[in-house]
């Protein structure tokens, strides 16, 4: 099949979906009325944390957070296991009626709840033991993905020193432009126009001045350092205008891509399925919804809505293109990388997908697809270059995204029995970094790794049972999460237990992986003993109107 044809398809079926499902079933059926009271940036507006932006400032932090290397990563692997075809219906069907969903209920939930976590939604709406064990497991999620993306950067900053300027100037950039924005110096889109000028400029530098210092151990300090510094401070400085410009990165990678594929138009190469069984991934039932998380529906979305999105959303209208909008501008990104896999490059052979990936990663994959198809603008090795760089400004943003993130779970799990601890932003900061920079240093992150993608999507389904409780209490029809909840339990739980048989009964045992798998089916299954109680409560205590 033309590759033209399935980008086609999928951009009219997001575009389609955003309006007929998110605006007028999800938003209007679920949400409505909205702008009613103030939201917690105007509330509050403490000018650190809580601070209103712009709608399309607020969607720039937004997805540049939850995009990160997930929505590339995933696809790539699954396209060279199962084939294009799974991996488009995946993308296509979980990122509109369960990721989309997900975030966006997500985000209003914490608006609704004065910005606080998604997690510390459990306390209210399910149980105070499930507040305790979601806002636990989501924390060290989050100390690992600080690691892990951390590390991720390091690593290729020490194989393409081509990027170490443009990451690390990006900084006074954003600081610049935030300082202008907050000062209304200039309108935003001309402030816009220079930040985007001003980073090709910064990209151009790199290339013509790569800084060769090939020791990870002194760039993942670098990081973690800046990600300290940026978590700390106010989100108008920094993370809101970094995000911003980082989100502009994305969408001229996004429109060069589209532009490589209308024009080049590549066929598919990949076929459009391989097998049910891949002998390295395991089974496509549940493996597939696992590998591809960003795209279709990821757990941590959801920490992000509820964490850093819902302290600066300064209308609750503009939480659907936010949100819901900026869920299916991924599952767009997640279907490029299908295309960029599956038909910018060769399925087998010396530079197919398979060599590729066997030798390097998803990520040089990527950068070596993107260079194929904007070959025709800058030559295939400057475009591998482009991409890779587009790669490493997006980790960069989840990094520091998730540092503050850690600070507010930290906060929300033991403010109440360490109030001095809770009012020093600084020290509440170091107890995720410090565990992130161990492993991250030390390289056990890559021990644990692997269960990850099976935890993210565990939290997942976890907020959909919050989400579900939550809208069962507020009397509203809950036939649009609670399929999603079942679904999403039964593939992660069945992906942890064929993860724990697989680590356990091996040859050589990996006992901390399996005990690790064994662990979160007994989160799991706690969570769902939690919500039923809730529901049978709820259901005997009184009846509840619309509840459909």
């Amino acid at each position: 099949m033309n590759s033209v044809i399935i980008l086609v398809f999928s951009i009219v079926w997001v575009a389609v979906a955003y309006y007929w499902y998110g605006k007028k079933r999800i938003q209007d059926r679920l949400m409505a009325p909205l702008d009613r009271e103030a939201t917690p940036a105007n509330a509050i507006n403490d000018g650190v944390d809580y601070s209103p932006a712009p709608k399309l400032v607020l969607f720039g932090h937004h997805f540049s957070s939850i995009a990160g290397a997930g929505p590339i990563v995933g696809p790539i692997i699954a396209v060279a296991a199962f084939g294009w075809g799974p991996a488009v219906l995946w993308l296509l069907i979980g990122g509109v009626f369960i990721g989309a969903v997900h975030d966006y209920l997500s985000l209003m939930i914490s608006v609704k709840r004065k910005g606080a976590s998604i997690p510390d939604a459990a306390d209210e709406y399910v149980s105070r033991r499930a507040r305790f064990l979601f806002l636990l497991f989501v924390l060290l999620a989050l100390v690992l993905v600080i690691a892990v993306f951390a590390a991720f950067a390091a690593r290729i900053m020490v194989t393409m020193p081509e990027i170490v300027l443009p990451t690390f100037l990006l900084i006074p950039l954003a600081i610049g432009f935030g300082v202008m924005q907050k000062r209304q110096a200039l309108p935003l889109p001309v402030l816009t126009i220079f930040a985007i000028v001003g980073l090709a400029g910064l990209i151009w530098l790199g290339f013509a001045l790569p800084v060769t210092f090939p020791n990870y151990g002194f760039w993942f300090a670098m990081l973690m350092m800046y990600a300290f510094a940026a978590s700390v401070t106010p989100v108008w400085i920094l993370l809101q205008p970094r995000d911003y410009i980082s989100s502009w990165v994305l969408i001229i990678g996004v429109v060069l891509a589209l532009a490589g594929i209308f024009i080049i138009h590549p066929p598919m190469n990949a076929p459009a399925f391989t097998t049910f069984v891949h002998d390295k991934q395991g089974p496509m039932m549940p493996f597939l919804f696992i590998i591809i998380a960003c795209g279709a529906v990821s757990g941590f979305h959801s920490i992000v809505a509820s964490g850093t999105t819902s302290k600066q959303l300064r209308k609750e209208k503009d939480a659907l293109p936010v949100a819901f909008g900026g869920m299916l501008a991924e599952t767009v990104i997640g279907i490029i990388s299908v295309i960029i896999a599956g038909g910018a490059l060769a399925w087998t052979g010396v530079g197919g997908l398979h060599d590729l990936l066997g030798a390097s990663t998803p990520l040089n994959v990527y950068g070596q697809g993107f260079g194929k198809l904007t070959a025709f603008i800058f030559g295939s090795k400057l475009g591998a270059l482009i991409g890779a760089t587009i790669i490493n400004i997006f980790i960069m943003t989840t990094l520091d995204t998730s540092v503050r993130l850690g600070r507010f779970l930290t906060v929300e799990m033991f403010g109440e029995s360490l109030p001095k601890v809770r009012n020093n932003k600084f020290a509440v900061t170091l107890l995720p970094i410090i565990p992130a920079f161990w492993l991250g240093i030390s390289g056990e992150w890559k021990a644990v790794w692997p269960v990850f993608g099976s935890a993210n999507q565990l939290v997942a389904a976890l907020v959909l049972i919050i989400v579900t409780a939550y809208l069962y209490s507020k009397g509203k029809p809950i036939v649009y999460t609670v399929w999603a909840t079942v679904f999403m339990l039964i593939t992660t739980i069945t992906a942890l237990v064929l993860l724990a048989k697989k680590y356990l009964l091996a040859d050589q045992p990996n006992w901390m992986l399996g005990i690790l798998s064994v662990v979160l089916i007994i989160l799991a299954l706690s969570m769902i003993l939690e919500g039923l109680k809730f529901l049978n409560t709820r259901s005997t205590a009184q009846p509840v109107a619309g509840g459909d």
